[in-house]
């Protein structure tokens, strides 16, 4: 080898290039879901948690254990449902919001009850079979960051809201079904905040003022009602079935029914094929009056 031929040595350390830290893991938004229909609660569990940046850590079926799980979990957003057996979503509102945002996420679209749930601050108001999955993912996300959702129904009774005002002398409209009764036995609701309470003195008032709060009954439901028409055993619906009709006599569409009950639309016609039959009906308005027992009797015909 000649003298001046040139041999490379081992690089300089000064010229290797230091090895990058790990990137640090993004916290995953933690979410307690509140509704007392189980498979509402799967459903959600399953769609949440099934994202990678999203984690359902407890799931509460009314607002009572809706209050204590939040408590003890300090989740970034509640999903609450309006009408639950005992304390309500509007009852337990109050308590809710002054220790994470909360996202109403309901059948409940009355107007009141849209009205009530914003001015006890409620950060969004999602009315099911108004969103997709996508939407209702993306509403959580914005929740945390204080930005506001709400579906057409919610956005409309709104509207509606500020359109005609509200005269210092005018009286609040009651509740359906005396949701939100409760509030009247409990201590007077502070101002929400949007940082979390830490001090033990204020846990021990949450704590106490919810348990002063009378139970109600209110079990979910699309009308709205407590009553059920008579008779609706006779037909022989599955369970699954009831829950399509009653989604159909709502006035939901194909997309919107499997969009909240989280089922494919070839699965909604199929249930749907299967309740007509039963209930000897042609039509969705058909079979709506024979759910609701508004057809006419036929003598000829059974049921």
């Amino acid at each position: 080898m000649p003298d001046d031929a040139f041999e490379p040595g081992p690089p300089h350390p000064a010229t290797v290039p230091p090895a990058l830290p790990p990137a640090p893991a993004t916290a995953r938004l933690r979410v307690v879901v509140a509704d007392d229909n189980p498979v509402v609660r799967a459903g959600l569990g399953v769609l949440l948690s099934g994202r990678a940046d999203i984690q359902v850590v407890a799931e509460a079926a009314d607002g009572r254990e809706a209050y204590e799980k939040t408590l003890h979990h300090r989740p970034d957003v509640v999903l609450l449902d309006v009408r639950m057996p005992g304390v309500d979503g509007i009852s337990a509102l109050p308590h809710l919001v002054g220790i994470a945002p909360v996202l109403m996420l309901t059948y409940s679209r009355e107007s009141e009850i849209v009205h009530e749930a914003l001015r006890l601050g409620a950060g969004g108001y999602l009315v099911h079979g108004e969103f997709t999955a996508d939407q209702l993912v993306q509403a959580v996300r914005d929740t945390r960051n204080g930005r506001a959702h709400f579906t057409a129904t919610a956005a409309d009774a709104l509207l509606a809201h500020m359109r005609h005002g509200t005269a210092p002398n005018r009286a609040a409209l009651p509740l359906p079904d005396g949701l939100g009764a409760a509030l009247t036995a409990a201590t007077p609701v502070r101002t929400p905040v949007q940082t979390p309470v830490h001090e033990p003195s204020r846990q021990r008032e949450h704590s106490e003022s919810l348990s002063q709060l009378q139970p109600l009954v209110g079990q979910s439901s699309v009308s709205g009602g407590s009553v059920s028409p008579p008779n609706r055993q006779q037909y022989g619906l599955s369970s699954r079935e009831v829950e399509v009709m009653e989604l159909i006599a709502s006035g939901m569409s194909n997309q919107q029914i499997a969009a909240t009950c989280f089922i494919s639309e070839k699965t909604v016609k199929n249930h749907i094929n299967r309740i007509f039959t039963k209930l000897h009906s042609t039509s969705r308005s058909e079979a709506i009056a024979r759910w609701l027992g508004t057809a006419p009797r036929d003598p000829g015909r059974h049921p």
